[in-house]
């Protein structure tokens, strides 16, 4: 097939990608000709891992590339997906301004009937407001899709190329069995394609994200709970994931989540819910339990060395939201080296991809930088672990012990054994251990 992919940030260079490899004619195309000339010399403007590799094979071979130029993009596209930002506004709703400007610069070019597919997590009722901004420019046949990505970041093409569902909103016939056609080398294993109509479509992405963000909150309230009763958040976690009707999924508990999904579907199906006169009221507690989360670790280093750090030198492992990405949107780690600053203390940092990131948008020359792991343990009164990267798993803890100043660890992710380092001498402070 020829396809469209609009916008070439994490979701369309993803998915533009994964078509081409499997034998489709894929250009991307972006309005940011820095970005589209990178790409060209296949620089990746984010670190995921298999990605660069796909990429450049698949432009080499000249089934994926780039433009700025919608009449290059569109020449016989088949299908073109609108997969750009939708950054929540001021209320919280996300702003679905660019994925209306991306349907009329397509409309502009279509020369016969097109499927055109929101890739963008968008809320219920866009792609009516896609239509009609279609319909306002070409007489064209066409249909509007729902098909929203469910990537984890850090497993995004294993999730692309190897989907446990695929979820297709169409209200038409010949539009389905068009995505048909082009999902089924993907479920050839047997995972489902579910069809159904594009307002269910649109809410499930949502849901989803609700769903386990739900999770991830309860978890860490059971974790505070544990830490004043005297119990044990692993424990409790295998007691209750081993029930099959609640799993073992998403029941780790830890700083709070972040990244560029769940925070942002948190309250855009809030919004949702208050638009229509209804009170998500667990929604909200979710959003309200992770922000006091995500100062958890703050509030630690404060009960050992109190409210006034002056003069105190910490060590952060982890800058990301999570762990095989570079992306720190609403990472906890931005909280808590913002809440140490303020109270007077330095830090220095690693990670192992995002401390370019955290240089151009977070903390620049506020905070020292490790060339590795150990290097930013030296003179430090105490190690945070915010993200938990492999390399940080496991440690020479002797060799910890020596670089501190303080044998002190604050693990926001549980990934150290409380037990042995207590046994060492260290000083430990866990999440609900």
């Amino acid at each position: 097939m020829r396809i469209a992919v609009i916008g070439t940030g994490y979701v369309g260079l993803v998915a533009g990608t994964c078509f081409a490899e499997l034998g489709n004619t894929v250009t991307c195309i972006d309005i940011d000709e820095g970005k589209i000339a990178k790409l060209k010399q296949g620089l990746i403007p984010i670190y995921e891992p298999g990605l660069e590799e796909l990429v450049r094979r698949n432009f080499h071979d000249g089934r994926l590339r780039f433009t700025t130029d919608y009449t290059v993009g569109m020449d016989r596209a088949q299908i073109a997906f609108i997969a750009v930002g939708t950054p929540p506004g001021d209320n919280g709703s996300a702003d679905v301004k660019y994925v209306l400007a991306a349907a009329r610069s397509i409309a502009t070019e279509m020369k016969g009937y097109t499927v055109i597919v929101d890739k963008s997590t968008v809320p219920v009722g866009t792609a009516a407001k896609v239509r009609e901004a279609i319909e306002a420019i070409t007489s064209c046949e066409f249909d509007v899709v729902s098909n929203p990505e469910f990537l984890k970041e850090g497993a995004a093409i294993d999730d692309f190329m190897k989907p446990n569902r695929v979820v297709i909103g169409a209200n038409s016939d010949r539009a389905a069995r068009i995505m048909d056609e082009l999902y089924e080398p993907f479920v050839r294993t047997g995972k489902p394609i579910l069809h159904m109509d594009v307002a269910s479509a649109e809410l499930t992405k949502y849901a989803a994200n609700a769903m386990l963000a739900t999770r991830i909150s309860f978890m860490n309230e059971i974790a505070n709970i544990c830490t004043r009763v005297g119990a044990n958040i692993d424990a409790v976690r295998k007691g209750i994931g081993s029930d099959d009707r609640i799993g073992s999924r998403f029941l780790f508990s830890g700083v709070g989540y972040g990244g560029s999904c769940f925070p942002k579907d948190v309250q855009a199906i809030w919004s949702t819910a208050e638009e229509h006169g209804y009170d998500f009221r667990i929604i909200r507690a979710v959003e309200e339990v992770n922000e006091r989360q995500k100062r958890m670790l703050f509030d630690m280093v404060c009960d050992e060395f109190g409210d006034d750090l002056s003069g105190l030198h910490f060590a952060v492992w982890g800058l990301a939201f999570k762990p095989n990405t570079d992306d720190m949107r609403e990472a906890p780690s931005i909280v808590v080296i913002e809440a140490l600053l303020q109270a007077g203390a330095t830090v220095c940092a690693y990670d192992p991809e995002a401390m370019e990131e955290c240089k151009q948008h977070y903390f620049s020359d506020k905070i020292e930088y490790a060339a590795v792991p150990m290097e930013a343990l030296s003179d430090a009164d105490a190690l945070i672990l915010v993200t938990e990267w492999n390399e940080f798993r496991r440690p020479d803890l002797d060799e910890v012990k020596a670089a501190l100043k303080q044998p002190v660890i604050f693990d926001g992710r549980n990934v150290y054994p409380r037990k042995t380092l207590l046994e060492m001498g260290f000083k430990y402070r866990g999440i609900g251990r």
